[in-house]
């Protein structure tokens, strides 16, 4: 199921994921009041540094993300219309950077220390009595699911092309909700063969 992670120790997979989580808050605040398209273009090139510094097999994972690039342009054309091209461009380099750091957290982090984090910042919620078990499983689940689904749609994009199906991308909808689903039985398969959902 977590085929995007980088099995390959890196230095990443070394600093706990509550601390990688905290630094992308932090950019986060820090980076979106600000306006600046050299300060985002940068911010872009060093994160682009960040996945050469994790080896090759990191490189590769940026390739399942040209279907965003799509949503990226849509979204660039319609704020270039509505608020200037600098909100466009803006818009994009922040998306960009933003989506990837988180990308990057994921490739180097498991999913119980990520189920883990989660559980901590839900306790709040277990003294009202819901089950957080659940929902920071659910959440870890639906953490790692993303990059895979990009990746799904990126094959199908791909075996489309390569069938001379032209542009009309949309027609690829159907059989992603149908791989989709067929993922998600997978999965749920994979965890009743385990004892089904964690407890604490």
């Amino acid at each position: 199921m977590i085929s995007l992670y980088l099995a390959t120790p890196t230095w990443l997979h070394r600093i706990r994921v509550s601390y990688k989580l905290l630094a992308l808050a932090l950019i986060s605040l820090v980076l979106i009041p600000l306006n600046s398209l050299w300060l985002w273009g940068a911010g872009l090139v060093l994160t682009f540094v960040l996945y050469g510094t994790l080896g090759g097999e990191a490189l590769k994972q940026l390739i399942s993300f040209r279907p965003i690039l799509w949503s990226l342009l849509i979204l660039l054309v319609l704020q270039w219309w509505l608020a200037g091209w600098h909100a466009g461009v803006l818009l994009v380099l922040r998306m960009s950077t933003l989506i990837l750091l988180a990308n990057a957290i994921t490739l180097t982090s498991s999913m119980d220390d990520i189920t883990e984090v989660m559980l901590w910042l839900l306790q709040p919620l277990k003294k009202l009595g819901l089950a957080t078990e659940l929902i920071a499983f659910a959440m870890s689940l639906c953490i790692r699911f993303i990059p895979l689904l990009i990746a799904i749609l990126d094959h199908l994009i791909d075996a489309w092309k390569a069938r001379g199906g032209g542009k009309q991308y949309w027609l690829v909808i159907a059989p992603m909700i149908i791989q989709s689903l067929v993922f998600s039985q997978h999965v749920a398969d994979a965890i009743n063969a385990r004892g089904g959902i964690p407890k604490q």
